[in-house]
């Protein structure tokens, strides 16, 4: 069912400075600035390996990524895991007790289409499926 780690997302309060920072310490980059038309956030991503990572800024209070800013400060975010087919994905976890918290696919940025896990299924670690379209 899953394939590899496609991203990694770290929630931040000023996109441009964790963009810098994470350049300047680690070296990754460059960066592509990326509009989420579904979601009020600034997000960056970059290559690493074949994982991308993504920064997010929320632009608003009410989003999941601007909730978990203020409930856990800025950092780590969610795990996504690449599927081939995320409705088989969503229906495995379905019938072996896992909780999903979106019942169908939404869209994320660019192509991909994903599903959050509720994180009493994985330990209280924020899991996202996704399978680019």
């Amino acid at each position: 069912m899953i394939q590899r780690v496609h991203h990694i997302n770290f929630v931040v309060r000023d996109l441009e400075l964790a963009v810098e920072r994470y350049q300047s310490l680690f070296g990754i980059g460059p960066f592509e600035l990326l509009q989420h038309p579904h979601r009020p956030v600034k997000t960056a991503r970059a290559k690493l390996g074949e994982t991308w990572i993504v920064l997010v800024q929320p632009l608003d209070k009410e989003s999941p990524p601007a909730k978990h800013l203020q409930e856990h400060g800025e950092g780590f975010f969610l795990i996504s895991y690449q599927v081939d087919d995320l409705d088989a994905a969503m229906e495995r976890v379905s019938t072996r007790d896992g909780k999903l918290r979106d019942k169908i696919p939404r869209n994320g940025i660019l192509n991909w289409q994903v599903a959050d896990l509720d994180p009493e299924s994985t330990f209280g670690a924020l899991v996202q499926l996704v399978e680019e379209k």
